[in-house]
C-alpha cells in the first residue's frame, strides 16, 4: 500500500471519527426544539454536551488539515466548488460556539431564548449540508480537464445530495437522541426514549434508499457488506434504545454512521473528487496527493501526536459519565 492510500484511509478515519462524535452533539442541539419542555431542560440538554462538543470539532480540523497536506489538489477543488455550503458551514460552526459560551453570560429571557433558537438552526443546517456535500463527493461533480469544478451552487442539489443531507440530519438526530437517553435521568430519559423510536425508523427509511442507491451507483461487495452492518446496527440500536439499554444503544447508533461512512469512502477509493463530466477527469489518491516526501512526513507527525489526542478526549469523556437530570440546576433561571 502506498502512503496516498495510507493517508485516504487516514482522512476516512478522521472524517468517521468527526460525524461519530459531532453527530451526537448536532443531535443535541436539533433536540433543544423537539425534546426540551422549559428553560432548565434545554440547560440540562446543553450540559451534556458542554464539555466536549469543542473537542469533538478537532476532528473537522484534523480533516481538513490532513486533506490540505496529503491531497492539495483535492482540498483546493473542494472549497473552491464547495464555496458557499461550507462557509455556511463555518459560519454556524462558529455562531455555535459563541451561542453556548453566550447563553449563560446574562439573566434576560430574551437573551437566553435568542442564543438557544442560535444553537438549534446552527446545529440542524450543518448536519444537513454535511450530507449534502458528501453525496455530492461520491456521486461525482462537474470537474473539468484542469481538475476545477466548472458546476453552480444549484448543481450541488441535485436529488441524490439532498437524500444524503436528510440521511445525516436524521441519522445524527437520532444519534443525539440516544445519547440524551444516555446521559440523562428522570422523564428527560423516557421521553427521549420514546422519540427515539420515532426518529429511528425515520431515518432506517430514508437512510436504507439513500445505501441502496449508493450501492447501485458504485458500490462492490465491501460497500455491500458495510451497508448491511449500518441497516443491521440502526436497527438493533433502536431495540436496544426501547429495552432501556442506553448504552448498547449509543454504541450502535454510533456503529451505524462509522459503517455509513465506511460505505461512502469505500465506493469512492481510488476516487477523492469523481468527474460527471468525464471519468478521465476525476480526481484520484494519485493524482491529486503530495509528494511521498510530505507524506512521510506526515505520517510520523500523525504517529507521534494523534495518541495523545485519543487519551486527552478519552480522560474528557471518563470525567464527565455521569447522567444529569433537572434536579441537578442548580438556579432554572439560567
Amino acid at each position: 500500500m502506498h502512503l496516498h492510500d495510507v493517508w485516504f484511509v487516514l482522512i476516512a478515519v478522521l472524517w468517521t471519527g468527526y460525524f461519530f462524535l459531532e453527530g451526537f452533539d448536532f443531535g443535541v442541539g436539533i433536540l433543544t426544539k423537539l425534546l426540551a419542555r422549559d428553560r432548565t431542560e434545554k440547560r440540562v440538554l446543553i450540559n451534556t454536551i458542554g464539555p466536549v462538543w469543542d473537542g469533538n470539532e478537532v476532528w473537522l480540523i484534523s480533516a481538513g488539515a490532513a486533506t490540505f497536506a496529503a491531497f492539495p489538489e483535492w482540498y483546493a477543488t473542494l472549497f473552491s466548488g464547495f464555496y458557499l455550503p461550507l462557509l455556511i458551514i463555518l459560519v454556524c460552526l462558529i455562531v455555535r460556539g459563541v451561542a453556548f459560551e453566550y447563553r449563560a453570560k446574562r439573566p434576560e429571557e430574551g437573551w437566553q431564548r435568542n442564543w438557544e433558537t442560535a444553537i438549534f438552526w446552527t446545529s440542524l443546517i450543518p448536519a444537513f449540508l454535511w450530507g449534502v456535500a458528501f453525496g455530492n463527493i461520491v456521486h461525482g461533480v462537474k470537474i473539468d480537464s484542469q481538475f476545477e469544478y466548472v458546476g453552480s451552487f444549484g448543481d450541488l442539489l441535485n436529488p441524490y445530495a439532498l437524500l444524503g443531507g436528510l440521511v445525516t440530519l436524521t441519522l445524527f438526530t437520532f444519534h443525539g437522541t440516544v445519547f440524551v437517553g444516555l446521559k440523562t435521568v428522570g422523564e428527560i430519559r423516557e421521553r427521549a426514549r420514546k422519540l427515539a423510536l420515532k426518529v429511528g425508523l425515520v431515518t432506517a427509511v430514508i437512510a436504507l434508499v439513500f445505501l441502496l442507491w449508493t450501492q447501485a451507483d458504485s458500490g462492490d461487495g465491501k460497500s455491500m457488506v458495510a451497508m448491511i452492518v449500518a441497516v443491521v446496527a440502526l436497527l438493533a440500536a433502536l431495540v436496544a434504545a426501547q429495552i432501556g439499554r442506553e448504552g448498547w444503544a449509543f454504541a450502535l447508533s454510533g456503529l451505524t454512521i462509522v459503517a455509513a461512512v465506511v460505505m461512502l469512502f469505500l465506493t469512492l477509493f481510488p476516487n477523492v473528487m469523481p468527474s460527471s463530466l468525464n471519468a478521465d477527469w476525476s480526481l484520484t489518491v494519485t493524482n491529486a496527493s503530495s509528494s511521498p516526501y510530505t507524506l512521510k512526513i506526515m505520517t510520523w507527525c500523525a504517529g507521534i501526536t494523534t495518541p495523545f489526542v485519543l487519551l486527552y478526549q478519552g480522560w474528557t469523556y471518563w470525567v464527565f459519565r455521569k447522567r444529569i437530570g433537572t434536579q441537578h440546576i442548580a438556579d432554572a433561571a439560567h
